[in-house]
């Protein structure tokens, strides 16, 4: 294993200091998590507590700056981690005292290493009817220049297998460890220029019902497509809602599929 290899990976809802409130609400609702005591300096970290397993969605209130997603990569030494990232490619911005290192992948996509630790990924959440579903999966939308580039910083920096998507040849995949919460899709945009964002995705075995509970928890739907809904939170930020299986986080084969 690699210095930058990921023991656990976790993401934070980063939400401007307006869409706080409603941001944390939506998204215990849409997971079922309990959402835990506020911490930090200001009050503004707190942890979305799943049920089983251990947590891997955060929130933060934002100083200023508009709502997005940074990740927490989980290593055993985060200084180390971070040296060996900037061979690859990442800025460092901040050291903090913590212990934890804030950096940049070349494309501007926020990251952290930090040193505390999960093992237990949580099942799919049973809802109201039968179906299920779990956040399962960070989506990286790479502006068409950098594509490559992006893509094989993080392929190294994860050390996971890359595999071609069955959806879309603008899609990758780099394969999901056993154990870890997040896959990780690689989205090349229309766009030639800007800066690398993130998105949650979601895994369903029902994605009529599914989107239909979250619009009853206040999401608007932006657009279908066959194999995923792309929607808009309380705050109005994108994620997307897919047909993969909610254990595996792959697509369903046979009949109709």
């Amino acid at each position: 294993m690699t210095a930058t290899a990921p023991t656990w990976i976790s993401a934070f809802l980063d939400l401007a200091h307006p869409d706080y409130e409603r941001g944390v609400v939506f998204w215990g609702l849409v997971t079922g998590y309990r959402v835990s005591s506020p911490r930090g300096e200001q009050q503004e970290f707190a942890t979305l507590v799943p049920r089983d397993g251990d947590d891997f969605l955060r929130v933060q209130r934002l100083g200023d700056g508009r709502s997005r997603i940074h990740l927490d990569l989980h290593v055993p030494d985060p200084a180390a981690a971070a040296a060996a990232a900037q061979e690859l490619g990442a800025t460092v911005t901040t050291e903090s005292e913590h212990g934890y290192v804030v950096l940049a992948s070349p494309g501007g996509l926020v990251f952290c290493f930090v040193g505390h630790h999960g093992a237990v990924r949580p099942r799919p959440q049973s809802w109201r009817g039968g179906h299920r579903s779990l956040v399962d999966q960070v989506c990286l939308d790479i502006p068409r220049d950098i594509h490559d580039a992006e893509t094989a910083f993080w392929q190294a920096l994860l050390g996971w297998e890359p595999a071609a998507s069955s959806v879309s040849a603008d899609f990758s995949v780099l394969q999901r460890p056993e154990g870890q919460p997040f896959r990780f899709l690689l989205q090349r945009l229309g766009e030639g220029q800007g800066r690398v964002r993130a998105h949650l995705d979601l895994a369903t075995d029902d994605r009529t019902a599914e989107v239909a509970r979250h619009v009853a928890l206040g999401a608007r739907v932006r657009r279908e497509h066959p194999r995923w809904t792309v929607l808009a939170d309380a705050t109005g930020s994108a994620y997307c809602i897919t047909d993969r299986d909610p254990e595996t986080g792959s697509l369903p084969v046979g009949p109709g599929h």
